[in-house]
């Protein structure tokens, strides 16, 4: 009992820590699919390469499962959406998605309660 009671206060942070990995690894993946799915939307065309707007309602309907999203773009949770020149040289789209994660309970040194994910996709503008 003595030795459960002295390696149990590490157990549980061992606990908290995979809790919160997972849940910043969930948010990583999610906002990164989202990216992708407005930067797919975006190339459709050289007139929505820089449709902002309708990128928002991709990434809010993809987001919508995370906590701490609101479904309208504010400066917490953005997304942009502009028309660039690729590498190539040709046209291109370039959509910005930032989600601000909740705040969750800290580990010092290694965690901190609350982290900004910003992704960004490059996509070739189809003609």
């Amino acid at each position: 009992m003595l030795e459960l009671a002295m390696i149990s206060p590490w157990i549980l942070m061992l606990f908290i820590g995979v809790l919160d990995w997972g849940f910043y690894a969930y948010a990583l993946i999610s906002v990164q699919s989202a990216a992708r799915s407005a930067a797919l939307y975006t190339s459709k065309s050289v007139a929505t390469s820089s449709d902002s707007s309708t990128a928002c309602t991709i990434v809010a309907a993809e987001l919508s499962s995370l906590p701490n999203y609101d479904s309208a773009c504010s400066t917490n949770n953005t997304v942009t959406a502009a028309a660039i020149t690729g590498p190539d040289g040709g046209t291109a789209t370039q959509v910005t998605v930032t989600y601000d994660t909740l705040s969750i309970i800290p580990i010092p040194g290694v965690l901190k309660n609350k982290f900004r994910i910003t992704r960004i996709v490059t996509m070739h503008t189809r003609t």
